[in-house]
Parts: structure tokens; sequence; C-alpha cells
């Protein structure tokens, strides 16, 4: 159970802050970065949410992510070092992977296909989404490269569901543009 009582601490003005597992980082470390990322993810997913309430069942799938994203935040913050612990860190899974892939699905059934890229904009939900697209892909990268540093692990599932959160989120801005129907193409060259 999460409880804070207190908001400030004092303890990160050295310009370090504590990972879950107690050891302390600098703030410019990329673990620290990689959750910054994902939460930054989910503000800006906070903010399209604004613009779904017409549309219910985008917005639920939204809620259950943002949701997921706090996981996924709490996952990168307890990174598995093998050594004993006194509780169970929360790890993102492969059902929820799952869950999101098959979201993935169901909105883009009802899409046409794209026969040319489209332009971020549209609905305000809309551009809030793709801005959200394009912070987790920023968070996709942080976190390969933090995969790719000899003994900072990073799970497989958490992998998974990042990589399918642009996607889902791309998907969801066509959904939030009348299914496709008023998205912004792109025109190669169309300003030269």
């Amino acid at each position: 159970m999460v409880k804070l009582n207190k908001i400030y601490t004092r303890t990160g003005d050295d310009g370090t802050t504590a990972l879950v597992s107690g050891p302390r980082r600098l703030k410019h470390d990329l673990r620290v970065d990689a959750y910054g990322t994902i939460d930054e993810t989910n503000s800006a997913i906070g903010i399209a949410r604004l613009y779904t309430a017409g549309l219910a069942d985008l917005d639920a799938m939204l809620m259950r992510i943002q949701n997921d994203l706090f996981d996924l935040g709490a996952d990168l913050a307890a990174p598995d070092t093998g050594e004993a612990l006194s509780y169970e860190p929360l790890r993102i899974i492969q059902r929820q992977v799952d869950r999101i892939e098959q979201e993935i699905d169901t909105i883009n059934a009802r899409l046409d296909p794209l026969k040319s890229f489209i332009l971020p904009g549209g609905t305000p939900a809309a551009a809030h989404l793709h801005l959200a697209r394009t912070i987790a892909r920023r968070a996709e990268r942080i976190m390969v490269d933090l995969s790719h540093i000899e003994g900072e692990l990073v799970d497989a599932p958490a992998l998974k569901y990042i990589n399918r959160l642009s996607d889902f989120l791309f998907v969801a801005a066509r959904h939030a543009n009348d299914d496709g129907k008023a998205d912004v193409l792109w025109v190669p060259g169309k300003n030269r």
C-alpha cells in the first residue's frame, strides 16, 4: 500500500533519488529517465482523456493503460538484481501485453487501411494521443538503451508493453479522428 504523508523530503536536494529497491541514483540516470518518461507518457494520456469522454470504450482502455503505466514505472524503479527482497516487486506481465494487443486489434478492425502516412492532428483527442505516442516511443528508446547496459535489467514483458503502447496510441488517435475519416494525410513534397 502506498502512503504519502510528506511530499518533500529534501533527500533529493543533492541530485539523487531512491529506487524502490533502495539504492540511490543520480536524477539523470538512464533508469530514472526511463520511468520519468513513462510518467510523462501517462500525463500526456491524462490530457488526451479530457477529450475522450464521448468515446467511452476508448476512455476505459486509456484508463487501464494509465494504471499499467504506473505498474511499468514501479517495474523500472525496482530493477531485478537477483537479490532477495522483503517484498514482491510489481512487474509488467504477459497478460497486460496480451490485453493491449487485443485492444489494438479491436480498434484497428474499425479503421480503413491507410494509403498514406498521417500527420499528427485532427481532433483534440487525436492530437494529444499522437503526442502521447511520441513520448511513449521516446520511453521505449530509453528502456532499450537501459537494457543494453551491463547489469541494468529490463524485463521482456516491459519492453513488449511499451512497444505495443505506441501502436495502441496510433490506432486510438485514428479512432478519435472519426475512425480515420478525419485523419490528416501526409502529401509528400506538397510544399516544394
